[in-house]
């Protein structure tokens, strides 16, 4: 299947800052794509450059056969985008919105199609000053596809939504893999690209340091199963750190939490443990490489997800 988005060795420069080095990766038809990184890790600026928010220094980008430097009208017409944060008139309405830009297109999808399609019908005449955090998030999208885009580019489009408006969104950029629409997805929140993406570009430093389908990047990593025990009375760490594969050890009031290179092994030994010394075991807990796990062995991001200094 040919790609949608293809981006060639992209980069962009403020001033003394290289906020994109060397940006390469393909989109096929159809296929929701995540570039995810922490902050500052250039996935905005990747993405700004593609729809024409910014000129890029150097590189290369095609969307829809089209290069996207030199018909950048022509790309507009096939895009459509929906950014972290949606700003309009505080009085105008979602219908006039959705009017208003239809305008600006060859072709356009009427408004009523649009205000049903996102769940809007019941808001359509109301100031957009009146609407909340998810309904101008879906208001976003509406625009977005106002122009029957072939693309869809959406910056960290759950940013800042409550866990019922994050999983409306899901809902909606799922169905839109399932009506075909080619979807580019930035987002620094890992579940949500694991849930959604097909393949993900994960961004470090301006730059992709892997590239692959969320299970196959899992596959491939080598984060050892980490294990958490909970056990009364509680194991001392002199009696866990000699357990064949035990490593990153760390115990705190009754609860154990390490990494292990042979899982069966350390839980054979753990169970012989237990028995001679008559310990209870009220809490265990094994889980596989992550997600997570990848994107912290290949970042430099800590566990506030903030890009940490070079």
């Amino acid at each position: 299947m040919p790609a949608n988005v293809v981006v060639r060795d992209l980069s962009k420069r403020y001033g003394g800052i290289e906020a994109v080095r060397g940006v390469s990766f393909a989109i096929e038809a159809g296929e929701i794509f995540g570039l995810l990184g922490p902050n500052g890790a250039g996935k905005t600026t990747t993405l700004e450059c593609l729809i024409g928010l910014r000129q890029p220094d150097g590189g290369e980008m095609e969307i829809c056969g089209l290069d996207a430097r030199r018909h950048p009208r022509d790309v507009k017409q096939k895009i459509g985008v929906a950014l972290q944060t949606t700003s309009l008139q505080d009085k105008i309405t979602p219908r006039e919105a959705l009017r208003m830009f239809g305008s600006f297109y060859h072709e356009h999808e009427a408004p009523p199609v649009l205000l049903e399609r996102f769940s809007l019908g019941e808001k359509a005449d109301a100031p957009f000053d009146t609407l909340s955090g998810g309904q101008r998030q879906r208001l976003a999208l509406a625009l977005a596809f106002v122009n029957r885009p072939s693309v869809v580019f959406l910056d960290e489009p759950t940013s800042g939504l409550d866990p019922f408006s994050r999983r409306e969104l899901h809902r909606q950029i799922l169905q839109m893999k399932q009506d075909g629409y080619t979807v580019l997805l930035t987002t620094h929140q890992l579940e949500e690209a694991g849930q959604l993406c097909d393949r993900i570009a994960i961004i470090d430093g301006g730059r992709i340091v892997a590239t692959g389908a969320p299970r196959d990047l899992i596959a491939q990593s080598s984060g050892a199963p980490s294990v958490t025990l909970i056990t009364k009375p509680a194991l001392p760490a002199d009696i866990l750190a000699p357990l064949p594969g035990v490593r990153e050890l760390q115990c705190d009031n009754g609860t154990a939490r390490f990494r292990t290179d042979d899982a069966a092994a350390t839980l054979a030994a753990l169970t012989v443990v237990l028995r001679e010394r008559r310990v209870e075991l009220v809490e265990l807990q094994v889980r596989k490489a992550s997600l997570e796990d990848v994107f912290f062995r290949l970042t430099r991001a800590d566990e506030s997800g903030e890009a940490a200094s070079p």
